[in-house]
């Protein structure tokens, strides 16, 4: 019988977090628990039939648990009138906790793709997916696509997915810093008071590398500032904030044709290291 097709799956990630040590596998979600049950039982014995496992599986996985970390994560003493016990080293308790740590992390970061990267209505936004906060109203995710050296500063290109190219103006310092190369995913933020908005510039000749072109989405009025949204023709969208009075002098309305002007200075750029 064929299973019916739902026509709104739910799209979700999944992942699992796994440690190597030089290379070889150490362990991941069921060898961490079985460390925390012989922690808890003090015997490999009773650990195993907590787990669920035989004694000969539990042991040989504890045994290469102890050969690959590089110091024993638990170890065993010979019995006297009690018999004996088994239990974790330190450096087994400090890795036991470590993985806590970075698996809560890894969970929390799987659940964020989930919820930032399968939404196809929105943008995906790495900022998003790495719980990032900063006042750059725009951030523009892209390939590094060509580098200009120069003197001091150097000369960025991103290309964006709908293939609109911004240039950032950069100190030496900080593409090396960065780790910048060509081909390479970064992300560009530009604060909304560094955009500017230009209507009827025609065959106008500007010196600001980046020119936007769109059609104004939305105004959002203030005592002072407006927060105006361009919908980028290629896709995407960008805000800018100018003056009350210019929205009125411009006659800036949902609907109007306008570009959005940003000087490769006032572009910042932000990479993963």
């Amino acid at each position: 019988m064929t299973r019916k097709r739902s026509k709104n799956p739910r799209l979700e990630v999944r992942g699992s977090l796994w440690i190597t040590a030089d290379g070889e596998s150490l362990g991941g979600h069921g060898r961490m628990a079985l460390l925390r049950a012989v922690a808890e039982q003090g015997s490999i014995t009773q650990a195993a039939k907590a787990f669920g496992m035989s004694y000969k599986a539990a042991w040989d996985a504890i045994d290469a648990m102890n050969r690959v970390a590089g110091e024993d994560l638990v170890e065993r003493s010979a019995g006297g009138r009690g018999g004996g016990s088994t239990r974790l080293t330190e450096h087994g308790w400090r890795l036991l906790d470590r993985y806590a740590q970075i698996d809560a992390v890894h969970q929390r970061f799987v659940s964020l793709l989930t919820d930032e990267a399968f939404d196809l209505s929105q943008p995906f936004s790495v900022l998003n997916v790495l719980n990032l906060k900063t006042t750059a109203r725009n951030q523009f995710i892209g390939t590094v696509t060509a580098m200009r050296s120069g003197a001091v500063n150097d000369e960025v290109e991103l290309t964006l997915p709908g293939g609109t190219r911004l240039v950032a103006i950069v100190t030496r310092e900080s593409v090396d810093a960065l780790g910048l190369r060509t081909q390479q995913p970064a992300v560009a933020l530009i604060q909304a008071a560094n955009v500017v908005l230009a209507t009827d510039i025609g065959q106008a000749k500007l010196s600001t590398r980046n020119q936007l072109h769109g059609t104004i989405r939305s105004i959002r009025p203030g005592a002072v500032n407006a927060e105006v949204s361009l919908d980028i023709d290629s896709g995407g969208q960008i805000v800018a904030i100018v003056t009350e009075a210019s929205v009125r002098q411009m006659e800036l309305a949902p609907g109007v044709r306008a570009a959005a002007l940003i000087k490769a200075p006032d572009v910042i750029l932000a990479a993963a290291t």
